[in-house]
């Protein structure tokens, strides 16, 4: 369980971000006074959790099965597709989230429902909104086994008369419960692989939109020669789904130390690992260039930046240093970009040390 797509579960409120109407400080409370009332309940089924709250999925005991299961949503980038009217990628970001989040317990993806509140039914939206789960789904190799509508018009509203609406998904997979990956084998001296993301992903959006249509006053169509495209175009691009470079490397490489999902709160990710270390990214890729527009518009610093954004890293894997040619191989052999960007250390524990931004972050 973590805040909300749009917010940090970990870190203290940004002047920027805060601007923005998110309040990270306040969800962290919020969660905090939540988690109590939620973990009463785990004495109730014969099912038992494995896992304590806070990783990226948690995992149940299912007659000797561990099912993996999350959730999560697209939060405010559904306010960008309907400015522009294009609602046939969000579908897409939905899938990926949940199940990016599963394979990092090293989970196999197998299925997922998805919740889509709107304030109209509007049929040539829903269908498009079904376009992008499905492409999703046939990314990840899951079927999408149900789900919900709700019409709720006192409740969702968005940019436009009409045109509000949520998306949100629960995603389970299978995973044997003695190849649960926590990062508790995680130990100074293995590296850090860093696949690229495709942009801005689903996160920060909220900030970018500031940043973009309130301070700089570009409009939804607007053309950036540093982007190579519209605004809305740049901020649309789907989520990458990294299930199948992640299953190939479970599967045949030995001892991986961790998968790491790159979402709210950025390389402050690689600090859930349950392992007593510290982290130094030393060798990062420059990031895409809507992240250094968004930094010159609103001014934050860089270690703003790398607290909302992905930076252009959507997902990481520690390994052993003499596994590392070979994981570069099997993620490159699927398409996707990547390169060691860093190293593990003793600690101290839970920081994050960016070398070319010039900072160092602690959970």
């Amino acid at each position: 369980m973590a805040a909300s797509r749009d917010s940090s579960p970990i870190g203290p409120t940004s002047p920027g971000y805060e601007a923005s109407g998110v309040n990270t400080d306040q969800a962290e409370d919020g969660l905090g006074r939540l988690i109590g009332h939620i973990k009463s309940t785990w004495s109730l089924s014969e099912a038992k959790v494995q896992l304590d709250l806070g990783y990226f999925a948690n995992v149940i005991d299912l007659d000797g099965t561990g099912i993996a299961m999350c959730t999560d949503g697209i939060g405010s980038k559904a306010l960008v597709a309907q400015m522009v009217g294009k609602y046939d990628t969000v579908g897409i970001d939905c899938v990926a989230m949940n199940v990016n989040d599963l394979i990092c317990v090293g989970a196999t993806p197998l299925s997922m429902v998805d919740y889509i509140a709107v304030e109209h039914a509007q049929p040539a939206m829903l269908e498009a909104i079904g376009a992008g789960l499905a492409e999703g789904a046939r990314q990840s190799n899951i079927s999408i086994s149900g789900g919900e509508i709700a019409q709720l018009k006192d409740i969702i509203k968005g940019h436009g008369e009409g045109l509000g609406f949520d998306l949100a998904g629960t995603a389970i997979g299978r995973v044997d419960l003695d190849k649960i990956n926590v990062g508790a084998t995680v130990r100074a001296g293995d590296v850090i692989i860093g696949i690229a993301s495709n942009g801005i992903h689903s996160n920060g959006l909220s900030l970018a939109r500031r940043a973009l249509f309130e301070l700089a006053d570009y409009q939804a169509d607007s053309q950036v020669d540093a982007l190579g495209r519209t605004v809305c175009e740049e901020l649309l691009r789907p989520t990458y789904i990294y299930v199948a470079e992640a299953l190939d490397i479970l599967a045949r490489v030995k001892d991986i130390g961790a998968l790491i999902h790159i979402t709210g709160e950025g390389f402050l990710n690689l600090t859930r690992v349950k392992a007593d270390v510290g982290f130094v990214i030393d060798s990062l890729p420059e990031p895409p260039a809507l992240f250094a527009l968004i930094q010159a518009i609103t001014g934050s610093d860089n270690r703003e930046m790398y607290h909302v954004f992905n930076m252009g890293i959507g997902f990481c894997l520690v390994v052993r240093p003499e596994a590392e040619d070979q994981v570069v191989d099997i993620v490159r052999g699927h398409g996707k970009a990547c390169q060691r960007i860093g190293y593990v250390t003793d600690g101290p524990k839970g920081s994050v040390k960016i070398e070319s931004a010039g900072i160092e972050m602690t959970r």
